[in-house]
């Protein structure tokens, strides 16, 4: 049962960044609703007095600064990684793109690995006659409930996540 709502647990954990892009979608739209609706009033206020015209040559201007500005840094920002990535090797420039994964990696690994050596020990420790049942009580043993749910958390994320970024 733990298991079972700790993979609900991270399919839920994965949208996550969904609901909460969506949340924040619909402030900035809001904001950009009260934004437009003052810029309105302000070229109905400007338009009264003639400036409509000169107004809204400043506004393309002020668009045109901001977009070379985010433009220029972002460029600068892909050089400086770029440089960053060129001194590197080629297992650092390799490896940069699974820095989240490994945390899933080694604890994958080491769960099959501890799993995989209690079992061996548990059916080759002389003197013990071992019947199915026990198999049965000692994988229960071995593989925890708690085990389980962090696995199934765990791929309940990164499986669930490919289905949150799809929609």
């Amino acid at each position: 049962m733990l298991s079972l709502l700790s993979t609900l647990g991270g399919l839920l954990i994965s949208g996550l960044p969904k609901l909460l892009e969506y949340f924040q979608d619909k402030q900035d739209k809001k904001h950009e609703l009260e934004l437009a609706k003052m810029q309105s009033e302000r070229e109905l206020a400007l338009a009264a007095q003639g400036f409509a015209a000169q107004a809204r040559i400043e506004e393309i201007r002020t668009d045109q600064v901001a977009m070379q500005t985010d433009a220029q840094m972002t460029v600068a920002a892909l050089e400086h990684d770029q440089k960053v990535l060129d001194r590197a090797s080629t297992w650092v420039a390799n490896y940069v793109g699974t820095v989240r994964p490994t945390v899933t990696y080694i604890f994958v690994l080491e769960l099959v690995l501890i799993n995989f050596y209690l079992m061996y020990w548990g059916l080759n420790e002389p003197g013990l006659l071992i019947t199915i049942q026990d198999v049965i009580a000692f994988a229960d043993i071995v593989f925890s409930t708690d085990e389980m749910a962090m696995l199934g958390g765990i791929i309940g994320f990164w499986f669930g996540s490919r289905n949150w970024q799809k929609r």
